[in-house]
C-alpha cells in the first residue's frame, strides 16, 4: 500500500510545483500593500445619565450600545483603522465648564485590537454631561493625518447637546469647511424631535446621513453599514478655491473638486479645451443650513474676453439638500489640412459657479455653501446631427432656431386658414 501511494503523491507533488512556479505574480500581488491610506473611523459614542433609561428592547441604552459595539467590533474590515472616542463617560457633577469638557478618546485610531476595544466598552457607565461640539472637534482630531484617506466619525447619542454655545451644528460646518473631507454620520437613540432636527443638521454638513434607533439590532447593523462604507474605494474631490474673477481663476485638468461659495456669490474656474475635445462640467452646491424657499445654481461656460458660449441653470421653491446643473461645449477638430500646418492651441474656457441662496436672519452664512464641481474632457462628436455641434442651447442660436419655427409654423398657419375660408365662400 505504501510503494502504491508514491506515484500519487509524486504528481500532486509536481502538479503543486507547476502551480507556483506558473502564478508567484498573482500570489505575490495578493500579498503586496495597495500603497493606499487605510480608511479611518472614528466612533463617538454618548454616555452621559440619560444612557441608563430602559427603553430599548427592555434594557438601558447603555447596555443596548455595548452589546451592539461587540458586534460591530467583531465585523471591521481588516483594513480600516478604528478608534472610540466618548463623551459624557467620567465627571458627575455639575460645574457646566467642567462637564462641556469631559470627552476623550477611549481608544486609539488605529489598528484595531477586538479585545482591547471590548474590554475598554464595557468598564463604561453613564455618568455625565452631553457636550457633542467638543466631542466631534477631538474627534477630528482623532482623524487628522494623510489628507488621501477615507475619514468618518460615526456619533451615537440619545439626546442633544447641553453645552451650548458650541453649537455642534456650526462645529460641523467649521469641520467641513477645512476641506478634509470628514464625513459625520448621526445615530439617535430613541430621539425627540429637537435631537432628531440637531443630529440631522450635523450629518447635513458634511454629506453625511442620519439614523433614528429604537433597537439594539438596528443600532448594530447600521453602524456596522458605515464602518463598512468607509472602506469602500471612494473618489475624493481636490479641495479648490474659485476666484472672484476668470482671470484670477485656478487652472483645473479634468477631475473632481470642492469648494465653499458665500451665499448668492460667484466663482471662477479655468479649463483649456483643445479642438475636437468636449468639455462636459456639473456643479452641485448643498443646503447643509435652513435656507429660504426660492433657490437657484447657475453654471456658465465663457470665452476670456467675456462672450457666453453656453449655460446651465437649475432653480427650486421648497426643502432640499442640494441642487445641481450641468453643461456641455464640444469644441469642433481641425481640418485635416490645419493639424498638418499647425500645433492645436487649447482654448481657455472660464466656468462660473452662481447662486440663488438666501438664508433667514437667524441663520449664520458663515462658512459658505459646499461646493462640489466636476470636470471632464472627452472627444467632440463628429456628426453634425449632434445637438450639441449645432450649438442649440447657446444664447442666440436657440433663439434664433424658436424664432424661425415660430415664424413658419404662423405662416403656414394662416395660409391654411386662408384657404379654408375661401373654400367656404365658393
Amino acid at each position: 500500500m505504501i510503494i502504491s501511494k508514491w506515484p500519487a503523491a509524486a504528481v500532486c507533488g509536481l502538479v503543486a510545483t507547476l502551480a507556483v512556479g506558473l502564478f508567484p505574480p498573482a500570489a505575490a500581488a495578493a500579498d503586496e500593500p495597495s500603497g493606499k491610506p487605510a480608511p479611518k473611523v472614528d466612533l463617538v459614542l454618548d454616555v452621559s445619565g440619560s444612557m441608563r433609561t430602559r427603553d430599548i428592547d427592555g434594557q438601558s441604552r447603555m447596555t443596548a450600545a455595548k452589546q451592539a459595539f461587540n458586534e460591530v467590533l467583531d465585523a471591521v474590515p481588516r483594513e480600516v483603522e478604528l478608534g472610540i472616542r466618548t463623551l459624557g463617560a467620567d465627571y458627575p457633577g455639575k460645574d457646566t465648564k467642567v462637564g462641556c469638557k469631559d470627552t476623550r478618546q477611549l481608544y486609539p485610531v488605529g489598528p484595531l485590537d477586538r479585545t482591547e476595544a471590548k474590554t475598554a466598552v464595557a468598564t463604561l457607565a453613564p455618568t455625565g454631561w452631553t457636550p457633542i461640539g467638543p466631542a466631534l472637534l477631538g474627534a477630528a482630531d482623532d482623524l487628522e493625518g494623510d489628507d488621501d484617506a477615507t475619514r468618518r466619525i460615526v456619533l451615537i447619542t440619545d439626546g442633544e447637546d447641553t453645552c451650548a454655545p458650541l453649537d455642534p451644528c456650526e462645529v460641523a460646518r467649521e469641520i467641513a469647511a477645512k476641506g478634509i473631507h470628514l464625513t459625520i454620520d448621526t445615530l439617535g437613540l430613541v430621539p425627540d424631535d429637537k435631537t432628531r432636527r440637531q443630529l440631522t443638521c450635523i450629518a447635513e454638513a458634511t454629506g453625511g446621513t442620519f439614523t433614528s434607533v429604537q433597537h439594539t439590532d438596528e443600532l448594530s447593523r447600521r453602524v456596522t453599514q458605515l464602518v463598512d462604507r468607509a472602506a469602500d474605494p471612494v473618489v475624493t474631490p481636490v479641495a479648490t478655491e474659485g476666484a472672484a474673477r476668470c482671470a484670477d481663476a485656478p487652472r483645473i485638468a479634468p477631475g473632481l473638486y470642492s469648494d465653499r461659495e458665500m451665499f448668492s456669490e460667484h466663482r471662477w474656474y479655468r479649463v483649456d479645451v483643445l479642438p475636437g475635445q468636449e468639455l462636459r462640467a456639473s456643479v452641485s452646491v448643498g443646503a447643509d443650513r435652513a435656507v429660504n424657499r426660492d433657490h437657484g445654481v447657475l453654471l456658465r461656460a465663457v470665452t476670456v474676453h467675456g462672450r457666453e458660449i453656453v449655460r446651465g441653470s437649475e432653480s427650486g421653491d421648497g426643502r432640499t439638500d442640494v441642487i445641481s446643473s450641468g453643461l456641455r461645449y464640444p469644441k469642433p477638430p481641425l481640418d485635416d489640412a490645419d493639424e498638418d500646418d499647425v500645433k492645436p492651441a487649447a482654448e481657455t474656457v472660464c466656468l462660473q459657479v452662481s447662486n440663488a441662496f438666501s438664508a433667514p436672519a437667524s441663520v449664520k452664512t458663515t462658512p459658505g455653501l459646499p461646493v462640489e464641481l466636476t470636470v471632464d474632457l472627452v472627444d467632440s462628436p463628429d456628426e453634425p446631427s449632434d445637438i450639441a455641434a449645432f450649438g442649440l442651447g447657446r444664447g442666440w442660436w436657440l433663439l434664433g432656431t424658436l424664432a424661425l419655427t415660430g415664424l413658419v409654423a404662423g405662416l403656414l398657419w394662416g395660409w391654411l386658414s386662408r384657404l379654408r375660408l375661401v373654400w367656404r365662400s365658393n
